[in-house]
């Protein structure tokens, strides 16, 4: 394979230097970044990654693809949500709700179902995107993502240290499609201050009539997101929304509502941004009274208690041929065709008995199609060209934990986590996807032991984050996550490069590799 342009070109070693060190230092001074000696991996995000001097960069149809895609996963949340609502009717096949309430307490679920939040969907909306030889994939969906913090204090600096943006006279205040306009040289995605004022409009609008500040609360379980989220909170005070990141136990319950001890005094909570799984609940000191606070519409919480939009097995309903005509009439024969063809094929691991005379649906193993199971434990290892993973409501369902690679596995301990899967499905259902391997892609970053730049090779994952804002799903910024090509899971490590992207007008991305 032939290597690609340098990605910075026009930059000489010193100026790419001195760029990723001013990179450094300013995210160490957000409280986002650490030295790589503390960081730990660990399956969560890494407190430190390789610094790259550059963004990475994405072509104009590559632009349209992400802006185009906010509204059908939007309207994917939203078939989803009517889907498991029929089917709890009854207008729909029963067995929907059971997969999607499976192992999940009665309680959430009653709750989750209250007439009250029939029509709530979450506010931020965050797939995970790999660029393939034959197209873009999607990977995961994430309601609870983290990097919001993480990519709007990237997005700042990688703006602020683009040569061409001190020209234009850009100011930090400018809104998006002034940053969009920065220069010839790259164009952060969402622009400069895209995050920081998409997750405000989002959170005015969950907000709606309530009175108050904003919360953003994150559990013990998420506390290595804290100092981005915290950053994020401060940023958002300094433009003049009243917004705070804090722990569960700060928080006050009263007959008005949650309150919040701050510095200028006690204030009512308006609204709650919800940094925390659903299966961590029982974890969580005063959970229950946030719950009733909610219930009673004393509060406004994002994402929602809904716990069947949070499963990864959503995809797996997508694409059940007996449901397809649900998915065509609700999501239109475009919108269906595209997002068949993005998400990969699913299954739902039911170790349930099928009749003889059944098959599963696309899926062969040895020229056949299977009929059981148990038939992939024997599969060789390129009929493993696939992955095992928590649909949802579990500790190893978020971070890259509890995900199997088929081809990356022996054939013992393939057919040992394959097992491990049917055996959880009461409690925790898993998932089988097929695994689509990512191209390759090469980027320079600061050798901190060198103090020279160095070019990784490796895939890359885009995490284009949307906030929905009076019912349209607007993107703010994308997260690139560049993991040396070895790793078979993409996710934040200390060996990984981690940028925002940006646009280059009228050119190719050129950091790109056949």
């Amino acid at each position: 394979m032939a290597h690609s342009e340098p990605l910075c070109p026009s930059l000489s070693l010193e100026t790419a230097i001195n760029r990723c060190e001013i990179i450094r230092r300013q995210l160490a001074a957000a409280g986002v970044f650490a030295d790589p000696a503390a960081s730990t991996e660990g399956g969560h995000t890494s407190t430190s990654w390789r610094i790259s001097p550059c963004p990475f960069l994405i072509s104009k149809e590559q632009l349209e693809f992400f802006t185009t895609l906010g509204p059908q996963l939007l309207s994917f949340y939203q078939a989803v949500n009517r889907l498991y609502l029929d089917s709890v009717k009854g207008i729909q096949p029963a067995w929907i709700a059971r997969y999607l309430d499976q192992g999940k307490p009665e309680g959430l679920v009653t709750f989750s179902r209250m007439k009250r939040f029939r029509d709530v969907l979450p506010a931020v909306i965050r797939p995970d995107v790999i660029p393939t030889q034959d197209g873009m994939v999607i990977t995961e969906l994430d309601s609870v993502p983290g990097g919001i913090g993480l990519t709007a204090a990237m997005s700042q600096i990688y703006a602020d240290v683009n040569p061409a943006s001190q020209e234009s006279g850009t100011s930090n205040d400018a809104g998006p499609q002034a940053s969009l306009a920065l220069s010839h040289s790259y164009q952060i995605v969402g622009g400069r201050d895209g995050m920081l004022q998409g997750f405000a409009s989002m959170l005015n609008a969950v907000q709606g009539a309530h009175k108050g500040c904003a919360v953003i609360l994150v559990s013990d379980e998420a506390r290595e997101y804290r100092p981005e989220m915290s950053w994020l909170a401060a940023q958002l005070r300094a433009r003049g929304l009243p917004a705070y990141c804090v722990e569960p136990r700060d928080v006050r319950f009263t007959e008005e509502g949650l309150r919040l001890p701050t510095e200028t005094g006690e204030q009512p909570i308006a609204v709650l941004y919800r940094f925390y799984e659903l299966f961590d609940l029982m974890n969580i000191p005063k959970a229950e009274l946030i719950q009733y606070a909610a219930k009673k519409d004393r509060v406004a919480i994002t994402p929602p208690y809904k716990p069947a939009l949070e499963e990864k097995l959503a995809f797996a309903l997508l694409h059940h041929p007996v449901l397809r005509p649900f998915w065509e009439k609700e999501l239109g024969a475009e919108c269906w065709l595209h997002l068949s063809s993005v998400m990969p094929s699913t299954w739902v691991l039911d170790p349930a008995p099928m009749p003889a005379i059944a098959t599963i649906p696309g899926l062969q193993t040895g020229g056949r199609a299977v009929a059981d199971w148990q038939d992939l434990a024997m599969a060789s290892q390129k009929e493993r060209h696939l992955v095992i993973k928590p649909s949802g409501f579990s500790d190893l369902a978020w971070g890259s934990r509890g995900v199997s690679v088929g081809h990356d596995l022996s054939q013992t301990e393939w057919a040992g986590a394959l097992k491990n899967a049917l055996d959880s499905f009461p409690r925790t259902p898993y998932i089988l996807q097929e695994f689509h391997k990512g191209r390759l892609f090469d980027m320079e970053y600061l050798d901190t032991v060198t103090q020279t730049t160095a070019r990784l090779s490796g895939r890359v994952r885009l995490s284009p984050y949307y906030f929905v804002i009076d019912g349209q799903a607007e993107l703010a910024g994308i997260l690139a996550t560049v993991c040396p090509a070895d790793k078979k899971v993409i996710h934040g490590m200390k060996d990984a490069i981690m940028v925002p992207c940006a646009l280059q007008p009228g050119h190719e991305p050129a950091n790109t590799r056949p």
